[in-house]
């Protein structure tokens, strides 16, 4: 592993908008470095250091520079072993330059026109020619029967040995199973052909979590301006070239057709749009909008007009409405000749949607921002949860749906309804099972979870593509909905029925769930967790991440991963990048833009009476203690101005604490919590309601003069993409430790599996028996740690959002100060730690707060 310092000097023009600070000229080096020597980086930059322009301008420079030097490369095709003269060999290469160049000159003047089009002639082009922009499919009704849509099609399992339509469907199944399928003789084929390879120029992926956070990127964006990346003896010093940029979306995004983006799920969207391209739908209800040979005209002019300006998945809609065109399907054409690609976590991490969108990932750039929550993130696409209420309710349904139906489905359709019958049986007597039982949760065996009458003789791999391709699930989930919609309709006094709903009918999460059956055990675990009052969910974990993200990586010229609070840095290598020698690996954690003298940073030990504040699952019912904290609370919004954010390890913590600060001391003293809210308007966060309105009211009270007192949760609402800035933060208390439960099924099965899995790697290596139990167990601890110090540093990393801010950060508990703990805190906090605090006084961090923030107002 190769770590880089804040000393290196730049030695490119990254064509920074503004006057680069000392680290952000450190973070585009190192981005550069990366991406030429075709490495792996993983980047560390606080929020409010310039991160994402930081990114943009040193991976878009070089970038560039790798088109410049392949396009040189392209041009020596092997002259050296030609025995041509070398007149001849220089007039080729000319010529094959001017070809090159003669096809970007279009390109660019192609795009110039579409530029010039949109500025000059925006209102003529949304009030020109209407014909394809009105066009609308009718509504959803084939014949006179409104019941007609909830019937299912004919189903022939003979399919079953054919391609899996084309489309980029998922099979949902990993690689491992896969080659278990092909040997067992059931592998899937592809009927359709594989694309030629076209010649794919290198470009980059962004990916962030949510689109709100991509429009931001996208904005910074349009800020910088770069050269262009083939010159000759006309290009001068001050030409530049502007960015192709395409962002891309689901269908529930970018979907342009009335009767389709009006549906309340992406499952039913995406199947309603597979529907409306089948042959077996008339001619009159297929999408108008849809690509074809007689439209790709609009095609391309979508695609220039994307790659024309930098527009976000908004403008997208909008574009895709004003030519005519699927945005989803057109964007498509965009993709290669793209320099940069901007889309959301999913479509980049799951191989399905890549291949659904026609990505290929290979020699190209994969940069991912927020990157500190990856591994949660790929884990969560790739688990899924169903709960017993859920469960009984697909089973109501499909009964419902085979009563009214049954006389119209034809064999297969009725084999394979029984089989998720019998399936969804199975799966409900277990839990119901489970349900009696003392324990909370625990790991689930397939074979017990399977073991309900005649499941044991159901091929999952058919039953599996069967609610895959039938469409069962939304016309069972519809059909629900139609009836239970009429039923309200004729007795409008009924109250509603109180079950579980989610946007995803439950029959493809039970789909989804037999697909993890399906997996190698080794890649993820199935549990049980009881919900109280009384319910209980069956859910699938994925245990290695790095099983999905090896194949990005494999294929990729370079990923970096980058966020404001990435330490500790240790699970990346171990969970993301297991295979890769440390070489090959690049880190760097920033320092913060502001000053020393804005950040005060203190490890709290000991309350003011001198109580120690220890809070450990078992300390965590000590009244004393509680009280303790009140009272350095009490002290501290004495002197810390505006807003205080306080984060606890868990809702049902903070509930505790609030309920012992309620109590009175004595008829004539007032609570703790009174006391507290004379000091400065109290909120607290709550695990149900939205935190906007909560925010709001904490902003004003703020901006009133008295001052907040926020009361937050470690890993809660507020502790991710809230921005506590200035006024609003001018101090965040961290309280505790918020290890996760270590008795949990989950995380246990995780260690356990960390643990494996070192010891399989340490044999291998020929590591000393005693070294590798030793180096095991290390290794199942530092995760367990770090998935504790990841939230800690996203809760700290809330305050202190831009250059000339200030706060302090009091982080209570007196483990704090303990070596382990500190190594894992963000570079920039660490460095703006007072040395030795956790030994002091709470009197003296009362006397630095007051001096902090004097100095501060003096200023």
């Amino acid at each position: 592993m190769s770590g880089i310092g804040d000393g290196m000097e730049m030695s490119h023009d990254f064509h920074h908008p503004y006057t680069p600070y000392a680290i952000q000229e450190t973070f585009m080096e190192t981005v550069y470095q990366v991406l030429e020597e075709g490495k792996v980086g993983i980047l560390e930059s606080p929020t409010g250091t310039g991160k994402s322009l930081s990114l943009i301008c040193g991976a878009l420079t070089c970038l560039r520079d790798l088109k410049g030097k392949a396009l040189e490369e392209g041009l020596n095709w092997g002259q050296n072993d030609s025995n041509e003269p070398e007149w001849i060999i220089e007039q080729a290469r000319a010529r094959k330059r001017r070809e090159m160049l003669r096809q970007r000159e279009d390109m660019e003047t192609r795009l110039a026109k579409v530029r010039a089009k949109e500025k000059a002639q925006r209102e003529r082009y949304l009030q020109g020619d209407q014909a394809f922009r009105r066009r609308k499919t009718e509504a959803e009704k084939e014949g006179d029967d409104e019941e007609e849509q909830f019937v299912l099609e004919d189903y022939d399992s003979d399919r079953e040995q054919s391609s899996v339509q084309t489309g980029g469907a998922s099979t949902g199944f990993s690689a491992a199973t896969l080659e278990l399928m092909n040997k067992l003789g059931m592998g899937l084929t592809n009927a359709a052909e594989e694309e030629d390879e076209v010649e794919d120029e290198i470009k980059i992926f962004y990916c962030s979590r949510t689109h709100s956070q991509l429009t931001q990127f996208i904005n910074e964006l349009r800020r910088p301006r770069f050269p262009p990346a083939i010159r000759d003896e006309s290009t001068e010093d001050a030409d530049i070239e502007d960015l192709k940029h395409l962002t891309l979306g689901s269908r529930k995004n970018l979907c342009i057709n009335p009767s389709v983006n009006k549906l309340n799920s992406l499952t039913a969207i995406n199947e309603r749009c597979s529907e409306l391209q089948q042959s077996s739908t008339a001619k009159e209800h297929k999408c108008a909008f849809l690509p074809n040979k007689e439209n790709q005209p609009l095609v391309n002019t979508f695609r220039d007009h994307v790659l024309a300006s930098i527009r976000d998945i908004e403008d997208m809609g909008a574009l895709g409405k004003e030519i005519g065109i699927c945005p989803y399907y057109a964007s498509r054409a965009a993709i290669k000749p793209a320099e940069i690609v901007t889309l959301p976590y999913p479509l980049l991490l799951q191989k399905s949607a890549r291949e659904a969108l026609g990505i290929s990932l290979k020699g190209h750039v994969v940069i991912i921002d927020e990157a500190h929550n990856l591994m949660d993130a790929i884990s969560g696409i790739h688990s899924v949860e169903v709960s017993l209420k859920q469960l009984k309710r697909a089973r109501a349904q499909l009964g419902v749906y085979l009563q009214k139906f049954r006389n119209r489905l034809k064999g297969k359709n009725r084999v394979y309804i029984a089989q998720v019958v019998r399936v969804i049986d199975s799966l409900v007597g277990y839990l119901e099972g489970r349900v009696a039982q003392p324990k909370a949760d625990g790991t689930v065996s397939e074979k017990e979870l399977l073991a309900g009458k005649g499941v044991d003789q159901i091929n999952l791999f058919k039953l599996i593509r069967y609610l895959s391709e039938s469409k069962l699930a939304r016309k069972v989930e519809s059909y629900a909905i139609h009836t239970e919609t009429e039923a309200t309709s004729t007795q409008p006094s009924s109250a509603p029925k109180n079950s579980e709903t989610t946007s995803t009918p439950v029959l493809h999460q039970i789909s989804s769930l037999l697909s993890a059956l399906t997996n190698p055990s080794k890649e993820g675990r199935l549990f049980f967790t009881k919900l109280p009052p009384s319910n209980i969910s069956l859910s699938y974990l994925l245990l290695d991440p790095s099983t999905s993200f090896s194949e990005i990586v494999s294929e990729c010229r370079s990923v970096i991963l980058a966020g404001g609070t990435m330490s500790p840095f240790a699970p990346y290598f171990t969970t993301l990048f297991p295979s890769l020698p440390p070489s090959q690996i690049t880190t760097l954690s920033c320092g913060h833009v502001i000053p020393s003298s804005n950040l005060l940073a203190w490890t709290l030990s000991r309350g003011p009476s001198g109580k120690e504040f220890n809070f450990t699952f078992s300390n965590r019912g000590d009244n004393e203690m509680i009280d303790e904290l009140g009272r350095a609370l009490l002290n501290i919004c004495t002197v810390v101005p505006d807003g205080v954010v306080v984060f606890f390890p868990s809702y049902a913590y903070l509930t505790t604490i609030l309920s012992r600060w309620e109590i009175s001391p004595s008829p004539t003293q007032p609570s703790i919590l009174s006391r507290l809210e004379g000091k400065k308007s109290l909120f607290k966060e709550s695990k149900e309601a939205s935190s906007e309105s909560v925010l709001q009211e904490y902003a004003q009270a703020i901006d009133s003069g008295k001052g907040g007192l926020l009361l937050s949760v470690v890993g809660g609402k507020m502790s991710e993409g809230i921005n506590f800035s200035d006024a609003l933060g001018r101090c965040v208390l961290i309280i505790g430790l918020p290890y996760p439960n270590i008795a949990s099924a989950s995380i246990q099965a995780k260690m356990e599996y960390i643990e494996t899995s070192t010891r399989e790697r340490l044999q291998g290596e020929g590591v000393e028996r005693g070294e590798v139990e030793k180096r095991a167990k290390e290794a199942g601890r530092e995760f367990y740690e770090n998935s504790c110090m990841r939230a800690v540093n996203q809760s700290i990393g809330r305050a202190i959002r831009h250059k000339g801010d200030y706060a302090a950060i009091v982080m209570v508990d007196v483990r704090f100060s303990g070596a382990r703990v500190k190594g894992k805190l963000p570079g920039w906090i660490q460095q703006g730690l007072v040395e030795g605090s956790g030994e002091k006084k709470f009197g003296e961090l009362m006397g630095s707060l007051g001096g902090f923030f004097r100095g501060k107002k003096g200023g």
